[in-house]
């Protein structure tokens, strides 16, 4: 059985009790780790001004308290395997919908199943979509 390395431990604390729910069965089935939780101002920021989130602060779903997003990936990490990205979004997502909860991908931002038609992909990016949302 995999677990969660003690910094991936601690990024997932900071996460929404669901996101947690969520990737804590997750790890049982692969190894994953946890990229990012909760944000503070410089690290978003930093991440706007560098072109990695379209997000000021304090307009990300990272940067409430807790978080209502997560970065996390199966380890070791690929940043450019397109495919693995999508496969571990689709086992995500799934983990996620069994339980009630609606996540959203930064590969497929505007949810309709076409992972080709994003303006900015964010692979490794889940965060929950509020009710209001849809």
């Amino acid at each position: 059985m995999y677990r969660y390395s003690p910094t991936s431990e601690a990024r997932l604390a900071s996460c929404d009790e669901r996101l947690q729910a969520i990737f804590r069965e997750a790890i049982e089935s692969c190894d994953i780790t946890i990229i990012c939780g909760h944000r503070g101002r410089a690290e978003q920021d930093e991440l706007h001004r560098t072109g990695k989130s379209q997000l000021r602060w304090p307009d990300s779903k990272h940067n409430t308290s807790p978080s209502r997003a997560v970065d996390a990936a199966p380890y070791p990490i690929d940043w450019q395997d397109r495919e693995r990205a999508t496969l571990f979004a689709g086992f995500i997502l799934g983990l996620a919908r069994a339980r009630g909860i609606t996540l959203r991908w930064g590969g497929d931002w505007d949810r309709d199943w076409q992972v080709k038609d994003n303006n900015f992909d964010d692979l490794w990016h889940f965060e929950l979509v509020e009710d209001e949302e849809g």
